[in-house]
């Protein structure tokens, strides 16, 4: 596969958020690196599937300068600190290895010394790649004249046996002058040198640098993938309830794992061919505004830019700029309506759900989740994903034994487990019966749609089978039931780690598990805890409603 890391001077981020979603869409960079951002401290900055580190300009009495770090949330990383003045930030990210990834911004004006360099360097650890806009000219990467910051760069690259990984290319379009010059560059230790290419892109995107393109193909590094998930609104759900019909044979089979895995595997089968499904790839990112209008003014302007680019005269030039601007005219006015309609979308009929989804979205204050961090785990740095997998397993496992209990309870939990139980109950109880359709369907009509288990059924599937099937089900929950074995499919579950507030991502013990099992084993879960809620209420364990007419009902709460 194909990893690509970019690096671009956006001249501005808020002003250039389009330019950057269409970066993104046609590279899908795992990182990119940006400068001159122009971002206020506060300012609120979010692109989907990616999380963003950031170091804005806090030094001026304006907003200036500022660099910032995207990253895929898929692939295993933690930032770097770094303590510097120098604007910088940087991440170690594992991408077949674990590689430091930092993007720096030297103002053209501004004195950087060397031992600020140095020590930059010093806090990275290696290999690393550093990426940015750093305005030094040198005929070491392709300038015909070399400055002071050009020579500071040399020494620096010398001085910390590096190499350069740009091939001449030129990053930089000054618009006064029009002429093109070097000055994005992309430093790398020396072990790494041979894995990456190094490309420039041939459009601006409205800004007066060109991204930088750095890609390592490798067959072994996977892109993280989505899971393919059934896409309910395009369901045909009349085909998938006569595809899902079970017969009673499915279930009368003398193993109940294999009638459950024959029931399952049913139901799957009519999904797969009733209902599309997710590709798994992340979407690209969403520009509801882009239309045959404006696609066709960006080809007009890209072929003005292509013009100018290869025969630069003022006419070429009055010509692209004359296409700069109409695209950008269109742009803004497919924006303003795409919003007009977005708002007006928001009506009296508007279920609640939706219309809050959509206010959220207005406001910005939708979540966009969570990156897997690299662990610290025993001194150790674990950023190999299955090994991240397997270290958070490890620490939920051990927060569920034996070992987070005291000595003494410990002993007398094993004592008590060899004592035999006196429970005796007839199997003439109600309680102990077959499970009745009606209790099936009561249960099904409190299921909610949640995210499925390892057998990949979800809960709306089991509600849109025929009532033939239902009491075929029926028929299996109740072999499960009176023959007193639990499925061992039913013992499986996805476990998705979910980072604490406030916890230092890095630390195994910073998660808490969530467990998604199967909806078949919830359908019949509820059903009997429905029946259980019914027998104590029956008995007098519990009151069905809520009274405090009584002293017991006094001591009951003081209880909890």
């Amino acid at each position: 596969m194909a990893i690509n890391l970019a690096s671009w001077n956006c001249h501005g981020l808020r002003a250039h958020i389009d330019d950057l979603k269409s970066i993104i869409n046609k590279y899908q960079p795992v990182c990119i690196g940006l400068q001159e951002t122009y971002l206020a401290p506060g300012a609120d900055i979010k692109i989907t599937n990616y999380n963003i580190i950031r170091k804005d300009n806090i030094h001026s009495s304006h907003t200036t300068g500022g660099v910032a770090l995207m990253f895929l949330q898929s692939f295993p990383c933690k930032p770097v600190p770094l303590n510097t003045t120098i604007q910088a930030v940087a991440i170690q990210i594992h991408v077949g290895m674990l590689l430091t990834i930092c993007t720096i911004y030297l103002p053209p004006n501004q004195t950087i010394y060397q031992r600020e360099l140095d020590n930059l360097l010093d806090q990275l650890p290696a290999p690393f790649i550093l990426l940015g806009d750093m305005n030094g000219h040198s005929c070491l990467w392709g300038n015909s004249d070399t400055n002071s910051r050009g020579l500071q760069i040399e020494k620096l690259i010398f001085d910390h046996n590096l190499c350069i990984l740009n091939d001449n290319s030129k990053t930089y379009f000054h618009s006064i002058n029009r002429t093109f010059h070097t000055v994005d560059l992309a430093i790398c230790s020396p072990s790494i040198l041979t894995r990456w290419d190094f490309t420039v892109d041939e459009n601006l995107y409205n800004s007066d640098h060109f991204p930088i393109i750095l890609k390592y193909f490798d067959i072994s590094v996977r892109i993280p993938r989505r899971p393919q998930r059934f896409i309910f609104d395009k369901a045909n759900w009349q085909l998938f309830t006569l595809y899902s019909e079970l017969n009673p044979v499915m279930v009368q089979m003398d193993d109940i794992d294999s009638a459950t895995e024959t029931v399952t595997k049913h139901i799957l089968e009519a999904a797969e061919r009733s209902i599309p499904k997710t590709s798994g790839k992340f979407p690209k990112q969403w520009r509801p505004w882009w239309d045959e209008k404006y696609a066709e003014a960006c080809k007009k302007l890209n072929k003005a830019w292509n013009y100018f680019r290869r025969y630069p005269t003022t006419d070429y030039y009055v010509a692209f700029k004359e296409a700069k601007a109409v695209a950008r005219r269109i742009k803004r006015q497919n924006k303003r309506n795409t919003f007009q309609n977005y708002v007006s979308s928001i009506q009296n009929n508007t279920k609640s759900k939706v219309m809050w989804e959509k206010v959220r979205k207005l406001l910005g204050t939708y979540k966009i989740g969570h990156s897997v961090s690299i662990l610290n785990f025993n001194g150790q740095i674990i950023s190999d994903i299955e090994r991240i997998a397997d270290t958070l397993g490890e620490s939920f496992a051990k927060i569920s034994s034996e070992e987070t209990y005291l000595r003494e309870f410990i002993k007398y939990k094993r004592s008590e487990e060899k004592k035999n139980l006196t429970f005796r109950s007839s199997s003439e109880e109600t309680y102990n019966g077959p499970f009745a359709l009606h209790e099936l369907k009561i249960a099904l009509s409190k299921s909610h749609p949640t995210s499925p288990g390892p057998d990949r059924i979800h809960s709306n599937l089991l509600k849109n089978l025929s009532e033939s099937s239902l009491r075929v089900l029926l028929i299996l929950f109740n072999r499960i039931w009176l023959e007193e074995y639990f499925p061992v499919t039913w013992r499986k579950a996805v476990v998705i780690p979910i980072p604490k507030p406030g916890k230092d991502p890095q630390i195994p013990t910073s998660y808490r598990p969530i467990a998604l099992t199967s909806c078949l084993c919830k359908l019949m879960e509820r059903m009997v805890n429905a029946r259980l809620v019914h027998v104590l209420e029956e008995n007098g364990f519990f009151y069905r409603t809520f009274r405090v007419d009584s002293v017991m009902d006094v001591e009951l709460l003081t209880m909890f």
